[in-house]
């Protein structure tokens, strides 16, 4: 038999599979290459490192916030606000959403450990991101596309948070499952995922700006796409339940501690990190200027060409989103949720070594890099997918004694 026709078999043979054994055997392989990166990690931490010489991979895997919703699990969320030495209030479990952690807990309560079951759910809902995620994309890109799309994200610079103690893969699984309900104007299942997305990690504000945009989106092409009044209905119902949930954290933290501005002064201690007491409250916006400021001056490249960096790149990812025939083909609902989230944290976020991480619910953009048909172009991107997520993993787990590597 010719190569050309062994390649052939072969390829047959694996599109008999079901999609999903299909869409399991990428995300398997993606894991075990995680694995390798994280037992590469280990060998690499010396003493310098916050988790000291050759690490277990637990102890990786259940390293930086993963120890918040594990404490959040354990001993619940303070009543009183701990007190930093300058007066304001430190860090705590307030910033970090229940769901996950409850639901870790009570996994572990069956398989031994909180960490079991907590990183069982991150690799189960990875896997069911993928499943939804192919769905998403297959009927705007087509199947082989968006099979490497599932192949990029299983891979991504990211990808090590399918199997580590953080909320991002149950977000993400909430998130694609919405998503798809919009493009399908399955609506009854959305008034499940908003408060399961709202209490898993934030961002679900972000959602809510994402339905009112697609409203007016169907409102302005009613003529081609009609918009009936059930539609109407459901999308004002839904996003004011989306604000409601994205506020309802905001509130029980300040119920339970007495203090109004409690979850606020909780996200601003992690600010306070890096600029100290001269950070203030908060104000939309304001953490992206500080940013620009504050790293661009540390670069020793001056703040005003920060904020000069700043208003181009805005304006260079509006121009993608608008403009770009690849990510045009991703359709109306990927464009509008990327360009939500992304005003989401602009308005809302100070950018540091965390972006990377807080970039990941715009993953459905892979398939942007998923369109072009060249197997060298695929393979390019899957090798710098896979370049970019060592990268992550030894900066952020081996090395993992700089300011700026923090996951």
């Amino acid at each position: 038999m010719t190569t050309a026709a062994t390649t052939r078999t072969r390829v047959a043979w694996g599109e008999r599979l079901p999609l999903a054994a299909r869409i399991a055997i990428v995300y398997i392989a993606a894991r075990v290459v995680t694995t390798g990166f994280f037992l590469l990690a280990s060998a690499l931490s010396g003493p310098g490192s916050r988790y000291g010489i050759a690490p277990s991979l637990e102890k990786l895997a259940l390293g930086w916030d993963a120890q918040w919703y594990w404490l959040a699990a354990v001993s619940g969320y303070p009543v009183d606000l701990p007190i930093a030495a300058g007066g304001h209030v430190a860090e705590n479990a307030w910033a970090f959403m229940p769901l996950y952690s409850y639901l870790s807990a009570g996994l572990g309560f069956l398989l031994g450990s909180w960490g079991a079951g907590a990183i069982t759910i991150s690799l189960a809902a990875g896997y069911g991101a993928c499943l939804v995620l192919h769905s998403l994309l297959r009927e705007r890109i087509g199947a082989s596309a968006a099979m490497w799309a599932v192949v990029f994200f299983a891979c991504g610079p990211l990808a090590a948070l399918f199997q580590v103690g953080y909320a991002e893969a149950l977000f993400l699984f909430f998130l694609f499952l919405a998503i798809r309900c919009v493009q399908r104007l399955q609506w009854t299942w959305l008034y499940l995922l908003v408060p399961a997305m709202g209490f898993t990690r934030p961002g679900i504000l972000a959602f809510a700006l994402f339905l009112g945009l697609y409203g007016i989106h169907r409102f302005l092409h009613r003529r081609t796409d009609p918009l009936p009044t059930r539609d109407i209905a459901h999308l004002v119902a839904l996003g004011g339940l989306s604000v409601v949930v994205g506020f309802a954290w905001q509130a029980i933290a300040g119920f339970v501690t007495g203090d109004p501005g409690a979850y606020l002064a909780t996200e601003l201690a992690w600010r306070r990190n890096w600029l100290g007491d001269s950070s203030g409250g908060f104000l939309p916006v304001d953490g992206f200027v500080q940013a620009a400021g504050f790293w661009f001056a540390r670069w020793g490249l001056g703040a005003a060409t920060g904020y000069v960096f700043l208003a181009v790149l805005v304006l260079a990812v509006a121009a993608l989103l608008l403009f770009s025939p690849q990510v045009k083909r991703l359709g109306i609902e990927v464009r509008l949720w990327s360009a939500s989230y992304l005003v989401y944290l602009l308005l809302v976020f100070f950018p540091q070594s965390s972006i990377f991480r807080l970039l990941v619910p715009i993953s459905p953009l892979w398939g942007a890099l998923a369109v072009p048909q060249s197997r060298r172009w695929r393979i390019g991107v899957l090798a710098l997918a896979l370049l970019g997520q060592w990268w992550w993993i030894y900066n952020m787990y081996a090395l993992a004694n700089a300011y700026w590597q923090i996951p």
